[in-house]
Parts: structure tokens; C-alpha cells; sequence
């Protein structure tokens, strides 16, 4: 076994997020801080006031710091503001995915134990607000293992379990983040893509930007390509935190067919010109973002190889994280400066990563990780908290991976998702997929084991293909069969593709857009 525990900074035990969080209000009072896409703008002395409204509520309610509020609708001002009241007034939060269906809510309120529902039509701003000055906040100080968040994982292979986010995880992230992304300042802008309700999107595109003063837009419509380009556009964010389905799909539609043409192919071999180009394709895609993009971080699933070569060459600021709910999420992140091409960064401030593996720099073993930002547990579920967390105080992550001689981590796969040969070698499927994924007209994929041979799912480009003069699933498919050595000669003979089947719609996801593999065999 390898460990890494690159940075070992202690907790400050005068540190706290609602400390943060008072002094950004304070020094931030004018500046707008949460917007809806083409609605209304709240300000940091606004948004103050609002929670000071939600505080007086429950104090007349009764509720003591420590009781549970749930929080259910679709990205907004508002849910933001109820989240941060949340927080602020000592209450344990409850964000629940606005995916998650009227019984799913029910039954996840109920085993919260949650005091109070706020649903996304009351999710409105309150009248009658306090006259609240600056000085007059004084948000509740939390103890570190203190409970501040139980978060419903959205659940790839299984129900979803209350993971209980303690302060000094929430804190570290965020301590995390306003060292590694330095190069943020107060009134820069962001646009949520993400699911608040999910701890990627909570707290890299809310809770941080609110930390030192940034300027918050989220599209409060179902998310469509148009929409997300215009609010780009017009917003001009100046980072962007994403899945990587969203920047796939802009370097495909934009940039692949032109960057892989046959004429600039051949001018991208002579050295004088290839920079030239690179620079154009650069400028186009941070045009695509609105402008002013200083970085774009990529989390939650892999990145396609072919997209991250392209990425790579034109030197587009991009890097790839990792992390997990139970983490609160971070666990590995590299700025894009410093960034290794296919891997996830190293072990973040305050973490220790290991690879059990008796060669964890060849040999792909499950990764674990120990820190400041680990959970606490399940709530109500002892036997899967001793699963995840053994005696050591390490996290299973479930996540294979291997780590190189300098730290940095590659993923290579779920367990869960692991196939066995009927020789009995381990077969990664994602490993695969991602092959199958750079073919033309490839837009997902999922491998699947079908009596001892292996079968790849794909959903198609049609639209694509039929541009290409291929009018049917039947074309299709025999051009990925034509493409199949070409896929298979990056695999030993037991991992090898013996088929390719269309499916007839795009994958089944989560709200992170992690594909539902367990609904496909």
C-alpha cells in the first residue's frame, strides 16, 4: 500500500463557516450575490435579510438549533437562501434532489426526521423582513463534528443513504477551495449548472462563491443547451463547475468535426501553424463560455479520451476532480496549471489518499481516503456506516483506482461495475466504454456481460450519422462494427467487445449524470 498525505494542516478551531459567512455579508453588503436567470437579483445585505426572516420564524416556532429542515425544488435564489438560513441558524439541512419524486420526499423527510418541508412553490421571497444592519449578525458557531447537512446520495447502484456532512467537513472544502482557486475574487461572476441539492454543486457553485463574495446566477427553467449557452453568454462566468457531458457535447457539436478534417489535420503537422490553430479553436471554445473563463472544473464521471486530448492540445484551461458525497465531496483536485492529462488531481488539504493494492502504482486497488472532510456516517444505517469506514478512520470509496509516483490519481472503474472473464480476469468497463465513446457517432456507452462475452451498449449521434449519409440504426451499427478491431486492440482477448447493440434512448442517469448502470444488462 502507497499513502499520501501531502498536506496535513490542522483544524482551526477558531474556524468556522458561519463565521465565513458573517464576514462576506458584511464586506459584500451591496454587491449582488444570488440571481435567477432573467429574474430577480438578490444582494449580500438582501439575502441577509431574508435569513434573518427565516431566523425569527422558528424562534417563534419553537425550534431549537439542531432541529431538521428539508429543502426540495429546482435551483434558485430562494432554495439557496433557505439552504443558508439553514445553516446559519444552527438547523441541520436536509436538500433533497427536485428529481426525487412526492413519495421519495415523503419517505426521506420522514426518515430525517425533518421538522419542516420547504417545497419549491414556497420557496418564495419573504415580505416583511427585518431591518438588519451588518453588525447585527451573529450567526450560530458550530463545533466541528457538529451535524450541519444529512445529504441523500442520488444512488447509482442503490437507495439512497442519508450521509451526515459534519461542520468541519463543510468548512474544509471551503477552505479548500479559497486556497486552490486563489485566482477567484469578490464580484466575479458563476452560473449553476449543477443540482444544488448535490454536495458538488452546493458547495463549488454556492456555498464557495458566497464564502468571498461571488456573484451567483442559476437557470431556474429545466436545463436545455440553449439556455445554458445564452445565460454563458450573457453571465460571462468566470468559472465554471461541470459534468462532462456539458463540455462533450460543446467540443463534439463545435469543435471536433472542424479540429479532425482532413486539411487541418495536415496543417496541424507543420509546427509553425499548428499553434495557430490551436489558439483559434482555444479562443472559440472560451468564446462558446461566455468569455471569461479563468477555469473549468470537470467532476463526477470520466472525461472522453478523444475530448480530453483535444482539450489538452489547444491548451484549454480544464482539470478533472474527484470526490463523493460522504466527502463533502472533495477528495483529489490538481489546478489546471499543474494538472496530469487523465487523471483526477492529487489528495486535497487536509486528506490522505491510499490505493489497497499491493502495486498501487500499476495495480488497480480500491481507493480509500482519511480527513477533515470525511462524514460522520449514515443516518440510521450503522451496518453501511462499518462498511464504508473501517477501524482506521478510512473511507471505501468504491472507486478503483491506481495512484503514480508523484500523486496523482487515476480512476479506473467502480467495483461494483467490475465484470469477471470466465478465466477470472477483472474487466473494467469503463475503461472500454471509453473507447467506444471517442467512435464516430458514439455519444454513450455502457459494457454489459452477456454469457461470457462482452456487449456494448451504445447510444448514438443520429443526427450525426445521418450527415454522414447513415439513415438508420442498421447503418449505424454496421459502422461500429467496422470500427470494433480498432476498439479492441487496446484490450487483452478476455476484455474484447464480441458486439455492439443500439439502444433506443439516451442512458438513464442520476442528477449528477452519472449513468443508472444497474438498470442495463
Amino acid at each position: 500500500m502507497v499513502l499520501f498525505n501531502i498536506y496535513n494542516q490542522p483544524f482551526n478551531m477558531e474556524a468556522r463557516l458561519n463565521t465565513v459567512f458573517e464576514k462576506s455579508f458584511k464586506e459584500n453588503w451591496d454587491l449582488p450575490a444570488l440571481s435567477n436567470f432573467h429574474g430577480e437579483t438578490f444582494t449580500y445585505g438582501q439575502v441577509a435579510q431574508q435569513i434573518a426572516k427565516y431566523h425569527q420564524m422558528w424562534r417563534e416556532a419553537g425550534y431549537e438549533p439542531g432541529f431538521r429542515v428539508a429543502i426540495w425544488g429546482r435551483n434558485s435564489a430562494q432554495w439557496v437562501i433557505a439552504l443558508l438560513a439553514a445553516l446559519t441558524y444552527g438547523a441541520v439541512a436536509v436538500p433533497l434532489l427536485h428529481e426525487f419524486t412526492p413519495d421519495m420526499v415523503k419517505r426521506l423527510v420522514e426518515h430525517s426526521e425533518s421538522k419542516i418541508l420547504l417545497s419549491a412553490d414556497k420557496l418564495v421571497t419573504l415580505e416583511d423582513c427585518p431591518d438588519v444592519k451588518p453588525e447585527d449578525l451573529h450567526y450560530y458557531k458550530h463545533q466541528p463534528d457538529d451535524l450541519a447537512l444529512i445529504n441523500y446520495t442520488s444512488g447509482t447502484t442503490s437507495d439512497s443513504k442519508g450521509v451526515m456532512i459534519p461542520e468541519r467537513a463543510l468548512w474544509s472544502n471551503m477552505a479548500f477551495a479559497e486556497q486552490e482557486l486563489c485566482d477567484m475574487k469578490r464580484g466575479m461572476q458563476v452560473v449553476s449548472l449543477l443540482p444544488t441539492a448535490h454536495m458538488y454543486g452546493m458547495a463549488f457553485e454556492v456555498l464557495y462563491e458566497i464564502c468571498i463574495g461571488m456573484h451567483i446566477t442559476f437557470i431556474t427553467s429545466a436545463l436545455s443547451a440553449p439556455t445554458i449557452m445564452k445565460a454563458l453568454q450573457e453571465v460571462k462566468p468566470n468559472l465554471l463547475v461541470v459534468v462532462p457531458m456539458l463540455i462533450e457535447k460543446i467540443v463534439r457539436k463545435g469543435i471536433l468535426t472542424k479540429y479532425n478534417n482532413m486539411k487541418v489535420k495536415m496543417l496541424r503537422k507543420l509546427p509553425m501553424i499548428r499553434s495557430t490553430i490551436n489558439k483559434k479553436f482555444h479562443d472559440g471554445l472560451m468564446q462558446a463560455l461566455g468569455g471569461n473563463i479563468y477555469e473549468v472544473i470537470i467532476g463526477g464521471a470520466a472525461l472522453n479520451a478523444e475530448v480530453e486530448a483535444i482539450l489538452r492540445e489547444i491548451k484549454f484551461p480544464y482539470t478533472v476532480g474527484y470526490g463523493m458525497t460522504e466527502c463533502a465531496p472533495i477528495m483529489a483536485y490538481a489546478d489546471w496549471k499543474d494538472f496530469e492529462r487523465n487523471s483526477c488531481g492529487k489528495a486535497v488539504p487536509r486528506m490522505e489518499l491510499k490505493i489497497d493494492s499491493n502495486d498501487p502504482q500499476n495495480e488497480p486497488g480500491e481507493i480509500l481516503t482519511r480527513g477533515m472532510n470525511v462524514m460522520l456516517g449514515y443516518y440510521k444505517n450503522e451496518e453501511a456506516t462499518r462498511k464504508a469506514i473501517d477501524e482506521d478512520g478510512w473511507l471505501h470509496s468504491g472507486d478503483m483506482g491506481i495512484i503514480d509516483a508523484v500523486g496523482n490519481l487515476f480512476i479506473k472503474g467502480r467495483i461494483k461495475n467490475m465484470l469477471l472473464s470466465s478465466s477470472g480476469q477483472n474487466i473494467y468497463p469503463e475503461e472500454i466504454e471509453a473507447e467506444v465513446n471517442n467512435l464516430p457517432f458514439a455519444i454513450e456507452s455502457v459494457v454489459v456481460m452477456r454469457d461470457h462475452r462482452l456487449v456494448a451498449l451504445v447510444f448514438p449521434d443520429r443526427e450525426a450519422a445521418k450527415e454522414a449519409g447513415l439513415n438508420n440504426d442498421e447503418a449505424i451499427l454496421r459502422s461500429f462494427e467496422t470500427e470494433r478491431k480498432t476498439v479492441n486492440k487496446h484490450f487483452p482477448s478476455y476484455a474484447q467487445i464480441n458486439a455492439f447493440e443500439i439502444v433506443e434512448k439516451e442512458f438513464e442517469k442520476t442528477p449528477k449524470k452519472s449513468i443508472r448502470r444497474f438498470l442495463y444488462k
